[in-house]
């Protein structure tokens, strides 16, 4: 008798599926969903598999590039990992492997303020280009710290999440009590008080973010951090073409079209929805970057149709990791990466510049 093949994952899909059969169920559930209702989260899809190509014929795609600059770095494709809070969650090497495959892959990492390994270990590890995410915290002496730090490990850009004055509920890490273990904590930020479940003793996201980001931010924010750095600040949280246009004006280099993978505001529209008009502001003056929902190859090529510089993927990196530690998260980007080139080869578009003029339909 034949003995049964191991399961083999040949999409991001499928190390969802891996990922969701390994992790505890309050790390899925945490990993995995969305506030509220998650509309958004799912709206986020929805958008993608409305938009609908218009693939040009007889286009000599014999040699396709999917090489691009991203933040002033060459990249091996227009695709970036997004930034996300406590790798160590899902594999004990954390960050540092997702940026070790991620740098591996020609591609460019964004690592959260909230990480849970610090960000020079990262930077010893990545051959990537990297960015630090930060929130507004309450301690701007912290944030300064951060920046300097960033500047020092080598960091190449700045992301500003701006959509998180307060915390969105996410009903199922309520129903599951859900608190970060003993050892995974932001180790970046140690220096700051630190909150507590009071029912397991244990560190509470919900609370850590209520004592450490400033629900009082404005965008004054954004001109002191231009004042203090001179690496470029993409802001990050961006649905309207209103906000994209005071982000550029106070000096951003680059805007993140950008919901928060769902885990925010509950019926926010969707991403993929929002950027056209935000391209159409200010893409002809700064970078356009899009996240939320990017699950295929064709998803890239759709978002740089409709006005993107590049993508930023989150939740699959983390499946990735969870399921096969660096090893999976370079499948994951693999996958991707691979997908893009053959929806570039099957649309008529040899080169990233040249996805710009794809014509889509939908929305």
């Amino acid at each position: 008798m034949e003995e049964l093949m191991a399961p083999v994952a040949v999409n991001v899909a499928d190390y969802g599926r891996m990922a969701r059969r390994t992790l505890p169920r309050d790390v899925w559930d945490y990993i995995a969903g969305g506030a509220g209702d998650q509309l958004t989260r799912r709206a986020n899809r929805l958008a993608f598999a409305r938009v609908e190509l218009r693939p040009r014929v007889l286009v000599d795609v014999s040699s396709r590039l999917t090489t691009t600059a991203m933040l002033g770095a060459e990249v091996a494709a227009p695709i970036a990992v997004a930034p996300m809070a406590y790798h160590c969650l899902v594999d004990p090497a954390g960050e540092v492997a997702t940026a070790r495959a991620a740098g591996a892959a020609g591609l460019a990492t964004a690592i959260s303020c909230f990480a849970s390994r610090t960000m020079e270990d990262v930077a010893a590890a990545a051959a990537g280009p990297l960015w630090l995410q930060l929130y507004c915290l309450r301690d701007r002496g912290l944030v300064t710290e951060l920046v300097r730090r960033a500047e020092a490990a080598g960091y190449r850009a700045l992301v500003l999440t701006a959509d998180m004055p307060v915390m969105g509920r996410r009903d199922q890490d309520v129903r599951n009590r859900f608190a970060l273990p003993d050892d995974v904590v932001p180790v970046n930020l140690m220096a700051a008080p630190a909150g507590a479940d009071s029912r397991s003793g244990r560190p509470s996201v919900a609370e850590l973010t209520r004592q450490l980001v400033d629900d009082g931010m404005t965008w004054e924010l954004l001109s002191w951090l231009r004042g203090i750095t001179a690496l470029p600040i993409a802001v990050k949280g961006i649905l309207t073409g209103e906000d994209a246009a005071l982000a550029v004006g106070l000096g951003a280099a680059a805007v993140i079209v950008s919901n928060h993978g769902g885990r925010q505001l509950d019926g926010a529209i969707a991403a993929l929805r929002a950027l056209p008009q935000v391209a159409d502001r200010v893409g002809q003056s700064s970078e356009v970057y899009v996240d939320g929902g990017v699950r295929r190859g064709v998803d890239v090529l759709k978002a740089l149709a409709l006005g993107a510089k590049g993508v930023l993927v989150g939740r699959p990196v983390l499946w990735g990791l969870a399921a096969g530690g660096q090893a999976g998260v370079a499948e994951v980007l693999a996958i991707l990466r691979d997908e893009l080139d053959l929806a570039m080869g099957l649309c008529g578009c040899p080169t990233v510049e040249s996805i710009a003029h794809a014509s889509v339909a939908g929305l």
